[in-house]
């Protein structure tokens, strides 16, 4: 195995790592076959904020990854966690038809939520819309978002994601965002607690720089860039953020950790 990035535990982001779309990136299944048959303990963290924890699954194991559900672990599930600690919270869900159904435990509404929760609503982003959001947060709602990513890679090309949309409310109301997903730390802590492993013998694995390997790395973990989904190199080129290791893709990843 590589000494300079000997490791006892992964973390795997999945949408530009593992597929892009609905088409697995070539080596992605064998290669997670592989490490997962080696007994190095996995987990595959997503800031996916479309699906279901149920619909993720499914579409993973449709795609030929044998993961089990256990080892999925999303940002929309962390913000599930996070608001079954709170007081009888009422939120405004700004989701996902498929997501919102992990939230029904939670009275809601429109006019007076204690909680407004942002994920990826697509085309559904109106002016009225941040209006009305921006409106309720002068009024006292706590923001919360899945994630705060700038864009990301669909299969019709670069995307922009609902970081903006979050930005533009947080400058406007002067209120602070809480981000569940990555780069928290939180997140990545939750991992390492659920694996029972110490930071510094984990890699992370993703295709954006910022909040995979970035995020990774305050934490403590090996951060590894793989140059598939929204990895664009002169972006990468500028960032401050510089990755332990920087792959072609997940593919190449085997030789890495010694296979």
């Amino acid at each position: 195995m590589n000494n300079s990035l000997s490791i006892k535990g992964i973390l795997f982001d999945l949408d530009g790592v593992l597929y892009t779309g609905t088409s697995p990136i070539e080596g992605a299944v064998d290669t997670i076959k592989a490490i997962r048959t080696s007994g190095i303990p996995c987990r595959f963290v997503t800031n996916t904020s479309t699906l279901s924890l149920a619909t993720l699954h499914k579409k993973i194991n449709a795609l030929g990854f044998d993961i089990p559900a256990n080892e999925l672990i999303s940002a929309p599930q962390a913000t599930l966690l996070y608001l079954r600690k709170q007081h009888h919270p009422v939120c405004r869900l700004l989701l996902a038809e498929d997501v919102k159904q992990d939230f029904n435990e939670f009275p809601q509404s429109e006019a007076n939520p204690d909680y407004i929760v942002i994920g990826d609503i697509g085309n559904a982003w109106t002016y009225a819309l941040l209006n009305d959001v921006f409106n309720a947060l002068m009024n006292g709602a706590k923001l919360i978002t899945i994630h705060k990513n700038k864009f990301w890679q669909t299969e019709q090309g670069l995307q922009m994601d609902i970081g903006g949309f979050v930005k533009a409310l947080e400058y406007a109301s002067g209120v602070h965002a809480m981000v569940i997903g990555k780069p928290s730390s939180d997140f990545f802590r939750i991992a390492l607690d659920d694996m029972g492993l110490m930071p510094s013998d984990v890699m992370m694995v993703g295709d954006d720089i910022d909040v995979d390997v970035g995020g990774g790395q305050q934490v403590g973990l090996k951060g590894v860039l793989v140059k598939t989904g929204k990895y664009r190199q002169s972006y990468a080129d500028a960032s401050t953020i510089k990755p332990d290791l920087t792959i072609d893709s997940i593919a190449n990843l085997l030789g890495v950790i010694g296979f």
